[in-house]
């Protein structure tokens, strides 16, 4: 007795799109961590953006005249938005790269610096050996003062807040700090830069010249 095989069943509309948008996550899967990768170069990050948006775009208007091709159209316009949603490049840099871009040893919280150059701006300290580095949030270099110019660091309170005042070479500038860690973050502050502070040599006192 003769056994003869059924053919499968036509694929429908509904089969194709789900096979596809099954291959197309799992491919976004592989790509996950290739991606994240990628992000932190911001030009190579803009590039596949642009890339991505161009083969989307293509899938939606080359394949018009093959056999459903509004699954190709569906995938090339979610990949075409996609390339538009997508957040732009992470910064190159956080907080660790750039204490030791900057050679600091500790980074401190610097409340709002009251500067004149750069009035009430959030600030971190970035305390080095040579140089206390004052970065806004986007690492933005607001202040660079020498460490061997340093006069007087002081923390204290003043009209319900607390201030950090630092004088060097001529130049202060002053730090604010509120809330209720105010006083901490103020003082942890100043004890951090007085640790890197060298202290002043003694004057020792002149002798009188032999029979004066």
């Amino acid at each position: 007795m003769s056994t003869t095989s059924s053919p499968p069943p036509p694929e429908t509309p509904a089969s194709g799109l789900r096979d596809a948008a099954i291959g197309t996550l799992f491919a976004f899967v592989l790509l996950v961590p290739r991606l994240l990768h990628l992000r932190r170069n911001a030009k190579s990050w803009m590039l596949f953006r642009i890339l991505l948006g161009a083969a989307g775009a293509a899938l939606v208007v080359l394949p018009l005249g093959f056999e459903n091709s509004y699954l190709y159209a569906l995938v090339g316009l979610v990949m075409f938005i996609a390339a538009i949603l997508l957040p732009p490049a992470k910064p190159a840099f956080n907080v660790d790269h750039k204490a030791r871009e900057l050679g600091a040893l500790v980074v401190v919280n610097g409340g709002r610096i009251l500067s004149a150059s750069a009035s009430s701006t959030a600030v971190q300290l970035f305390v080095g050996r040579e140089q206390i580095t004052a970065l806004d949030a986007n690492f933005q270099l607001l202040l660079a003062v020498p460490v061997n110019e340093i006069h007087s660091v002081r923390a204290e309170e003043s009209d319900g807040c607390w201030l950090l005042s630092m004088t060097w070479a001529g130049h202060a500038a002053q730090f604010t700090y509120r809330g209720i860690f105010a006083e901490h973050l103020a003082r942890v502050a100043e004890t951090t830069i007085r640790g890197v502070m060298r202290p002043a040599l003694p004057v020792l006192p002149q002798r009188r010249a032999a029979g004066a």
